[in-house]
């Protein structure tokens, strides 16, 4: 092997190698790094997209096309394509970015998750419309949720002789608030699991 083709191999080892270090960086080191400018932007840019913060995602991702080497660019914008798509809530285009990206598509599940958030809570890009109908639907949600709560507690009360509306209302709240609360710590544990798996 020639000594350059060997210098370029070596280069790109340790430019990958300095990359996964990057991503156990804070924030602050991220934006004070010099050397893999480039590659710390693009980082930011990701996780400002998971923050679903396309503006801020944006700027991240143009600075580090900026800073990056010309035969970099075209799998920098790849990367900003799937992720302004995640930040902007756009299941279809994250499904297409990411696959243009060589790399497996989000789950169905994932699919039907970021449809729903993009219809509960759109984009700041989307119009007038597109905010009153996910408010609209947000508190349809949430009667909906009040409801299934409410006829809960309503049945696990009928053998003891039934509960009044009032505190009936209030329980099924707390049911409510419990069953959200247990599903967002299964889904912060599967998605930490599927990093874990994916860093190692």
């Amino acid at each position: 092997m020639a000594p350059k083709q060997r210098q370029v191999r070596i280069e790109q080892r340790g430019a990958m190698e300095a990359i996964k270090a990057l991503e156990q960086r804070s924030d602050e080191e991220l934006e004070a790094e010099t050397k893999y400018k480039s590659a710390a932007m693009a980082i930011l840019g990701a996780r400002a997209s998971e923050r679903f913060d396309a503006p801020a995602a944006r700027g991240y991702f143009q600075r580090a096309i900026a800073a990056a080497r010309p035969q970099e660019r075209m799998q920098l914008r790849r990367m900003a394509d799937a992720s302004l798509a995640l930040a902007e809530r756009r299941a279809g285009d994250l499904k297409t970015a990411v696959e243009r990206m060589g790399q497996e598509a989000p789950s169905g599940r994932q699919m039907f998750a970021l449809r729903a958030m993009g219809l509960l809570m759109p984009a700041g890009s989307a119009g007038i419309l597109a905010r009153l109908r996910g408010i609209l639907l947000i508190i349809m949600l949430i009667i909906v949720l009040l409801a299934l709560g409410l006829g809960i507690v309503e049945l696990f009360a009928l053998p003891f002789g039934g509960i009044g509306v009032a505190p009936a209302v209030l329980l099924g709240l707390f049911v409510v608030i419990a069953a959200i609360a247990v599903a967002a710590a299964v889904g912060r544990r599967r998605r930490d699991r599927a990093r874990a798996a994916a860093s190692g």
